[in-house]
């Protein structure tokens, strides 16, 4: 069976151009409280099975030539949900950087985080900023994670920092344009997303990334997040080769 499943990946691996690799795949990582529901167990068991996922995603990249890989971890209203099961996340995060981070390294694979990161825990914040200080001269691929992320709140953000530039005059208003925007945006030193990946089976992309996504190709699949494989990953960008990103233009204009 194993055999089987490595024959699909290199077929499928195989259809992909490699001509067209979008730059910065985005991912919602949807689907992990349903499906340890049905296995009946508790909504941290298919967090924790996650992490195989998340592997299977960075290798898929990596093969593939993906420069930037965005994962959405943990949103600003996932501090909604009940205090044990944030405290396990939290957990969960902390050890998979202590696991990984040798990895990480190995692999050449730099990591970073977007977010209100400061609303983290003391020891949550010090072993990201471990291991992306660790990874920091890395460059084969770029994991950047979303925790404690919300989109509308990153533009609000923004938003008053350029207000604040522009009643100091550091920047004039009528500079003001969609690059000055990009500069203060947790982004920043991103490229726009080329596709945002949802799994889970809902459609709807729930405050992530709302500037960065504008022209983005979107991809919505029923597989709940602990399912979904490498294959999966490479299923998702042949399915995106196959669109016409054209960008507001004509197809005769390319």
């Amino acid at each position: 069976m194993n055999h089987v499943i490595a024959q699909n990946k290199d077929l499928m691996k195989e259809e992909i151009l490699k001509s067209k690799i979008p730059s910065h795949v985005a991912i919602i990582m949807d689907g992990n409280g349903r499906w340890a529901k049905g296995k009946n167990k508790q909504r941290i068991f298919g967090h924790e099975n996650g992490t195989r996922s998340v592997k299977d995603c960075i290798s898929g990249a990596l093969d593939l030539g993906v420069k930037n890989l965005t994962l959405y971890v943990f949103s600003t209203e996932n501090w909604q949900r009940p205090k044990y099961e944030v405290n396990a996340l939290m957990q969960l995060l902390v050890s998979s950087l202590e696991k990984e981070s040798k990895s990480l390294i190995k692999n050449n694979i730099k990591l970073s985080a977007i977010g209100d990161l400061e609303s983290l825990k003391t020891i949550t914040r010090e072993k990201l900023n471990q291991v992306i200080s660790k990874t920091s001269g890395n460059s084969k691929l770029n994991v950047n994670l979303a925790i404690s992320y919300g989109s509308r709140q990153e533009l609000v953000n923004a938003f008053k920092a350029i207000s604040n530039k522009v009643k100091n005059n550091i920047i004039s208003d009528e500079n003001i344009d969609e690059n000055i925007i990009n500069e203060h945006l947790y982004t920043r030193n991103l490229p726009s997303v080329d596709l945002l990946i949802r799994t889970g089976g809902e459609f709807r992309v729930s405050n992530f990334l709302l500037w960065q996504i504008a022209y983005a190709e979107l991809f919505f699949t029923d597989i709940l997040w602990p399912d979904f494989r490498k294959e999966d990953f490479f299923n998702a960008i042949v399915d995106y080769q196959n669109r016409e990103r054209r960008f507001g233009k004509i197809s005769e204009q390319k």
